[in-house]
């Protein structure tokens, strides 16, 4: 009979954006655990879905990578190390990074720092990009950088809940328990627009289902019909716009049967959805991959966020446009720079980034524009611009689109690298080395949500076998290159740069600083 240890460890789930905190009593051959969800978390406040619930039945080591390898054969991590560094003593722009929202925010921050510091190249971009850089595009477009306007308790304040292109019930189930339990005490009205019927349409006051792709023609007729109601705050957009009349000019004109032809909705069901948004003071507009996953993704986004802004539905309880990540640490990775257009710390390629950030890595070889993005980075691959490829975390063959073509370039790049813990990858069937990763259990740092509330990840594992973190090997290529700045004892070191880095010559600047935990 497998023994539990006595002691309960507070961490983080590791599957969604939601951030669950949880309880973990491991056992004392570390291959399980029993989960609770923590209650004293503000994420969920001891909720747990049940893939969070079942975390302890992941641990097993069967099909883990327990050791490096280099072409197929197991190797010592020198040797492993000094392949990837000869690989990546390439030119700047023939080298890159593929990361993911499933590495920790210091994984992410050594990984920014040394491609686009030291390396000098901002070819550095991450599976996020695939799910959130419509919504980092919105943002940057509506409000100057990329903040997210709202957090949980908002949902929990709002007379109003309008989701489109969310599942929320599937996707962010505590989310859902957690909106049902407010609406049950004061009763919140649901409009669910998604054109499938789902468990979430399941629990609508009213579902619109539009047809597909036909969001921005619905939430710009919106905006026309909220600008000539009651709802629209003069003293608001006044004070804290501008642009208003060249976003209707922009949007068109739309009355309502010309509306209903656009998106497959009745006048009717338009009519109760306008009225009930202008009426509603108190409402926030959910949003996630239905609305990011789109080639009009931006667009979309920005659709929503004018309705909030023609009435002054920001920055209030209960009240906004909100963003609801897939990946447990993608807006830890939008923070710290990890995108390709990006510096660090919602820091860009103006100028003067660039000889802030500079001057606080003390880099050698700055990046002074941006990057390669995920898709172009795996087409320079195939074509051989790119020559060594470090993918972290992520399984590009499956999760990129054209997936053959993927395959196909990993397969004719000269230099391969892959940081994972499964050997099942089809990622890892390509790579010329292997590097044996921590995972979930085993890691020690930060992660942020959906709401950009940044939650400690604490180990309750040691790492088996080889396994070691992302961070540790990234410092160890930054050395092998004959880099200063990677020689960091920890994750908690790492943070606190990171930390030093938001606050440095901000000044009110930059909305994002927590230098304060520096």
């Amino acid at each position: 009979m497998t023994e539990q240890v006595n002691t309960e460890i507070a961490t983080t789930c590791p599957y969604c954006g939601v951030g669950c905190g949880v309880l973990v009593q491991p056992s004392t051959d570390g291959e399980s655990a029993i989960v609770r969800g923590d209650p004293d978390h503000p994420a969920n406040y001891g909720r747990l879905c049940v893939k969070g619930s079942a975390l302890g039945d992941t641990l097993s080591l069967q099909d883990r990578i327990l050791h490096p390898s280099v072409n197929g054969q197991t190797a010592s991590w020198e040797d492993a190390m000094d392949e990837v560094a000869r690989g990546f003593q390439h030119g700047s722009d023939s080298v890159a990074f593929y990361v993911s929202g499933q590495i920790l925010t210091e994984d992410y921050y050594v990984a920014n720092k040394l491609m686009k510091g030291f390396i000098g190249s901002s070819n550095i971009d991450t599976n996020s990009r695939l799910c959130m850089a419509s919504s980092v595009a919105g943002h940057k477009r509506a409000f100057g950088t990329d903040t997210v306007p709202g957090c949980y308790e908002d949902l929990e304040e709002a007379d109003l809940i309008v989701m489109v292109g969310s599942n929320l019930a599937w996707c962010h189930p505590v989310l859902y328990q957690r909106i049902q339990s407010a609406s049950e005490k004061r009763g919140t009205k649901l409009v669910i627009i998604d054109p499938r019927q789902t468990a979430t349409t399941d629990g609508a006051d009213l579902h619109l289902a539009i047809t597909p792709g036909a969001d921005v023609a619905l939430f710009n007729a919106l905006l026309h019909y909220l600008s000539e109601s009651a709802a629209r705050d003069e003293r608001f957009m006044e004070a804290h716009t501008n642009g208003y009349a060249d976003a209707l000019s922009v949007a068109g004109e739309f009355t309502l049967p010309q509306t209903a032809k656009l998106t497959g909705l009745s006048e009717r069901d338009l009519q109760t959805f306008f009225e009930l948004f202008a009426a509603t003071e108190r409402t926030v507009t959910i949003y996630s991959q239905g609305v990011n996953q789109s080639s009009a993704g931006s667009d979309k986004v920005n659709s929503i966020i004018n309705c909030h802004l023609v009435t002054g539905r920001i920055g209030k309880p209960g009240i906004g446009p909100f963003s609801v990540t897939g990946q447990p640490n993608a807006m830890g990775g939008r923070e710290v720079g990890g995108l390709a257009n990006q510096l660090a710390c919602h820091m860009d390629f103006a100028p003067e980034d660039i000889i802030r950030v500079e001057r606080f890595w003390k880099a050698p070889r700055i990046a002074s524009g941006p990057g390669l993005k995920a898709v172009e980075m795996f087409d320079a691959v195939l074509s051989g611009q790119i020559k060594a490829i470090w993918i972290m975390a992520t399984n590009p063959v499956v999760s990129l689109p054209n997936a053959d073509k993927v395959k196909a370039a990993l397969a004719a790049c000269p230099l391969v690298v892959i940081s994972d813990v499964a050997t099942t990858s089809d990622t890892v069937a390509l790579a010329d080395v292997v590097l044996p990763a921590t995972t979930w259990g085993e890691k020690t740092g930060t992660v942020t949500n959906s709401e950009r509330r940044i939650s400690r990840q604490r180990s309750f594992l040691k790492p088996p076998g080889e396994a070691r973190h992302d961070w540790w090997a990234l410092c160890d290529l930054g050395k092998r290159l004959g880099y200063d700045g990677f020689d960091f004892n920890g994750p908690a070191a790492i943070f606190r740069e990171y930390a030093a880095l938001s606050a440095y010559e901000n000044d009110g600047l930059r909305d994002f600083d927590i230098g304060a935990y520096a």
